[in-house]
């Protein structure tokens, strides 16, 4: 991909120089390596589809201090290939098909949350699960192409025994439903025929373990944490961490949030448990009791489950 500065760009060649030159003064140099928007001449206006911008975020372009020239999308700047007028974008991008890397904003965090409605964010809530044979390469291989990157997961250095498995079920709960052995450290998503899936999960320190049968009261992807008070008030490293959002002060989604990927929110008698079966940033702490009550899942995994329950699931923990 060939990405052109402004001065290079099918544009007159007074214009070019203007705008360039405009554009390089209104650069905020604190920012030092941040985007800036070019500024439009008074009365442009840019093109853009019918109820969106074309898929992007608005209609304006963003120039580095190199002079590259970008577009919004998804909280994160893309390469613009297309055409400028009056300091906007015209028509696609001939590039828009092309493999390109996203830039983050610096003033836009990477764990910044994606909202709901985007269309990235509905796609990662609607990816479709694998039920072909469970291959760990792919199983638990990077993922690009949700709002947020997901590392790969050395599966080769983990305990077998915690890695994601088709196994018999003999047990006595329906299919569909989800069953946690705090002690084995092992989750089930029970199926039909005496099969279940289950997946390696880290549970509840000692003084935070608990049990019983609650429901999956909602699913969410790449969502906000918001930690209690309490919690806050044990981990005084917390403060650096969070910052007001729009549900009160928390961690926003991404990938420095603890609940990582996916989170599935338990409620018991229609009150928030405010356990979660979520995603981790630690997923070597698999296997083991080191939460604070909540059930952590390899981040992969925890996609691979978000994606085969609905809400209304029930969950069951051992004793």
């Amino acid at each position: 991909m060939t990405t052109m500065p402004v001065s290079t760009m099918t544009l007159p060649t007074g214009r070019a120089r203007a705008l360039r030159a405009a554009a390089l003064l209104a650069l905020p140099l604190a920012l030092g390596a941040g985007l800036a928007a070019l500024p439009a001449p008074a009365g442009a206006q840019g093109v853009r589809a019918e109820g969106a911008y074309g898929g992007y975020d608005d209609d304006r372009l963003y120039r580095d201090e190199a002079g590259a020239l970008y577009r919004r999308r998804g909280g994160q700047y893309v390469p613009w290939g297309g055409a400028v007028e009056g300091g906007r974008p015209v028509g696609p991008d001939p590039d828009a098909l092309r493999p390109r890397a996203a830039v983050p904003d610096p003033r836009l965090p990477e764990q910044r949350s994606v909202p709901a409605e985007r269309p990235e964010m509905k796609a990662a809530l609607n990816r479709p699960v694998d039920d072909g044979p469970i291959d760990y390469a792919k199983a638990y291989a990077a993922i690009t192409d949700d709002p947020f990157p997901v590392a790969a997961f050395n599966w080769k250095k983990a305990n077998p025994n915690f890695l994601r498995q088709e196994v018999a079920y003999s047990g006595r709960y329906e299919p569909g439903t989800i069953v946690v052995d705090p002690k084995a450290h092992h989750l089930y998503l029970v199926q039909a025929n005496g099969r279940a899936r289950r997946y390696g999960v880290g549970v509840g320190k000692q003084g935070f373990s608990w049990s019983g049968v609650s429901t999956v009261n909602s699913k969410q992807a790449w969502p906000d944490w918001y930690p209690p008070k309490e919690m806050i008030a044990r981990r005084p490293d917390l403060a650096g961490q969070v910052e007001k959002l729009q549900s009160g002060v928390g961690v926003p989604g991404g990938t420095r949030n603890p609940l990582g990927a996916r989170a599935m929110y338990l409620w018991q008698d229609n009150k928030d448990t405010l356990y979660r079966i979520h995603g981790t940033l630690e997923p070597e702490s698999i296997g083991r009791s080191v939460s604070s009550g909540c059930i952590r899942m390899i981040n992969q995994d925890a996609i691979d489950l978000f994606g085969r329950v609905n809400v209304g699931t029930k969950v069951v923990v051992l004793n």
